[in-house]
């Protein structure tokens, strides 16, 4: 089994990252950040976020363990005192793994003939800068309403827990493969008209973002900024790609919702 480890860099992961490697080399395990079998990252979901776009054109070849330095995280299971137990899970591993759904975005500018591609683990978002956004919003091909307002935000289930859930978007179980559009700051008024609710898009059908002919628009997916270019349509469905975890104990979603957002209801 190969192992990479990808580990933010303060001075505490630092520290852990030291202490896994040599755990990993006392037990004969190869570590290989080239080619891993195996990604495990130290830190929290934002680690875990890097690491997935570092790793994301080897997606079919790797699961993604995580070990946190902090709080319990929606894709960290093991705390940094479990390097042991983690160890022994890896030398009795036979492949079991949980996958979740991933978000794939096609974006057309204006000055270029090839769509361009992004994949997101969490979310997609869409913005003017200092300036109301106008866009068309097409679902399945067809016109659905004429947006006005600060943003849209197209999220996947894991991704529901984030930054939809703070725009008051559902959260949604990642078994389910779906997408989820939740507006940002919608106008609604005489003039114009939203649907002013989140909204659930099943696999087999599509979002399409058609923003008015302004260039200062920008795009976030995930942690990376997008911006500059004049943007023609962006199109946003579920991936036919997953990520997948190594899943030796692996928390279950409604836990991790109730751990990060309610807490210990004995303690109330």
């Amino acid at each position: 089994m190969k192992i990479g480890i990808f580990a933010n860099d303060t001075p505490q992961t630092e520290q852990i990252k030291n202490q896994l490697e040599q755990k990993l080399i006392d037990r004969h395990i190869t570590i290989d950040n080239t080619d891993p079998e195996i990604v495990i990252t130290i830190g929290g979901d934002g680690t875990l976020l890097s690491a997935f776009h570092h790793y994301q054109e080897q997606l079919e070849t790797i699961r993604f363990l995580g070990v946190h330095t902090g709080h319990l995280g929606f894709y960290t299971d093991w705390r940094a005192d479990e390097l042991d137990d983690l160890v022994i899970s890896l030398q009795s591993d036979n492949g079991q793994a949980v996958s979740y759904p991933l978000l794939d975005i096609s974006v057309t500018y204006h000055d270029e003939n090839q769509a361009r591609h992004y994949l997101a683990l969490n979310e997609a978002t869409l913005k003017r800068i200092g300036m109301t956004m106008g866009a068309d919003v097409y679902i399945g091909g067809e016109l659905f309403e004429r947006f006005r307002g600060d943003g849209l935000c197209v999220s996947t289930p894991t991704g529901s827990t984030a930054y939809n859930k703070s725009l008051g978007g559902a959260v949604i179980h990642p078994s389910l493969d779906v997408i989820q559009l939740t507006e940002i700051g919608s106008l609604n008024n005489l003039v114009y008209r939203t649907i002013s609710s989140p909204m659930i898009v099943p696999a087999n059908d599509w979002i399409t973002i058609v923003p008015n002919q302004a260039s200062d628009f920008f795009m976030t997916v995930d942690q990376e900024n997008i911006y500059g270019k004049q943007i023609e349509q962006i199109m946003f469905k579920v991936s036919k790609r997953k990520i997948r975890f190594a899943k030796y104990r692996h928390t279950e979603f409604w836990r991790r919702v109730q751990a990060a957002f309610i807490g210990d209801l004995n303690e109330n």
